[in-house]
């Protein structure tokens, strides 16, 4: 077993669908063994997100991701990051597979309800910056 992190993004947790994005990840086999609500502060999302610092879309991603609540996530099971992202789906909505969260809740390309992991070494850090007290 090993474990991902997920966030239920601001344009999903606006829109009152965390319960059907929920009920994907626990039907894909992956556990959701911790789960909190928050505001991120624009501190917290400056760094979590300061590897795309330099990167043109950073304040948009910043004032997106501090204008409504998360929901973040620890998930658990069997090649856990691997098997969450095929469950989200490419970040682009029009590029995903049919039944991905993004492909059937995502806005767009920003607004595209959940972030995902993308290796262990960067689930363990992003676990522990949003888990790490507890």
């Amino acid at each position: 077993m090993s474990k991902t992190f997920s966030i239920i993004k601001p344009d999903a947790t606006k829109r009152n669908i965390t319960g059907s994005i929920n009920s994907i990840i626990e039907k894909s086999g992956l556990r959701i063994i911790a789960q909190k609500r928050i505001k991120l502060s624009k501190i917290q999302a400056e760094e979590f997100y300061s590897v795309h610092k330099d990167k043109p879309f950073f304040n948009e991603l910043i004032n997106f991701m501090i204008s409504e609540p998360v929901i973040v996530q620890v998930l658990s099971g069997i090649d856990a990051v691997e098997k969450y992202r095929k469950v989200m789906g490419a970040t682009n909505p029009e590029n995903a597979e049919e039944g991905t969260i993004r492909k059937l809740f995502a806005l767009n390309v920003q607004e595209n309800s959940v972030h995902g992991s993308d290796s262990i070494d960067n689930a363990r850090n992003e676990i522990d910056f949003f888990f790490k007290s507890e």
